[in-house]
């Protein structure tokens, strides 16, 4: 019986420390290659739209860029800086991003199943109506960020810091908190029965957040720490 061999990837064509332009981009994505850049800048560039899937960014520069409605499933994105870019209804399935700084970035209706976000900065990112299915988020700055009635149910969720988010609606049912905070963060119908969050720092709580954690489990030094805050004393 004869054996098909799946075929070997094309190696990606690198491209270094240049300014790029959208027609530079469309340019480049007629050959059809796959790209690799290193050290590029995209500020303020219109991106929206164009195929760059499979393509790989490392230490490239995309503050204030427009991706919009951009494919790019499948994308590694390594220590780059994109403040304030917009990446809204894009396709980053499967997409990858590492120690990138991701402040004030815009996802709404975003695709993002399966998506994975590694020790990223992403303050103040909006995350309103996105497609989450396997979306991920490990050892990152979540500060005031708009995530609004994503899931975490299950997942084991690493030094997230969810300080002043807006966590409405979301669900942690089972969710095992492994450091982090909630603290100050805005949990109306939020979910955490079985959640264990004695790890995390659940500080700033009011008094009609307080039975949002019915089911959960905290330590013995958060539930005094809570009712402190709650103006009751411990003796």
């Amino acid at each position: 019986m004869t054996h098909t061999a799946s075929p070997v990837p094309s190696p990606a064509t690198l491209i270094e420390d240049q300014a790029l332009s959208r027609a530079q981009m469309e340019s480049l994505i007629e050959s059809g290659a796959p790209l690799a850049f290193e050290r590029c800048d995209f500020e303020g560039v219109d991106l929206s739209r164009l195929v760059l899937r499979d393509f790989e960014f490392s230490a490239c520069s995309f503050i204030e860029a427009s991706l919009f409605a951009a494919s790019l499933s499948r994308t590694v994105w390594q220590g780059c800086r994109a403040r304030q870019a917009d990446f809204e209804s894009a396709d980053l399935t499967d997409a990858r991003f590492h120690s990138c700084d991701l402040n004030n970035t815009r996802w709404r209706r975003a695709k993002l199943g399966a998506a994975f976000f590694q020790g990223c900065k992403l303050t103040g990112a909006n995350f309103e109506e996105v497609a989450h299915l396997g979306l991920k988020f490990e050892d990152s700055l979540l500060v005031s960020a708009n995530l609004q009635r994503l899931s975490f149910r299950k997942l084991q969720l690493q030094d997230l810091n969810f300080s002043d988010a807006n966590l409405s609606g979301c669900d942690f049912r089972d969710a095992v908190f492994i450091g982090g905070s909630l603290r100050d963060a805005h949990l109306k119908l939020a979910r955490f029965e079985g959640a264990d969050l004695r790890e995390a720092d659940i500080g700033g709580l009011k008094l009609e957040d307080a039975r949002l954690f019915r089911g959960a489990t905290i330590s013995h030094r958060q539930a005094a720490d809570l009712l402190m805050e709650l103006g009751i004393s411990v003796d």
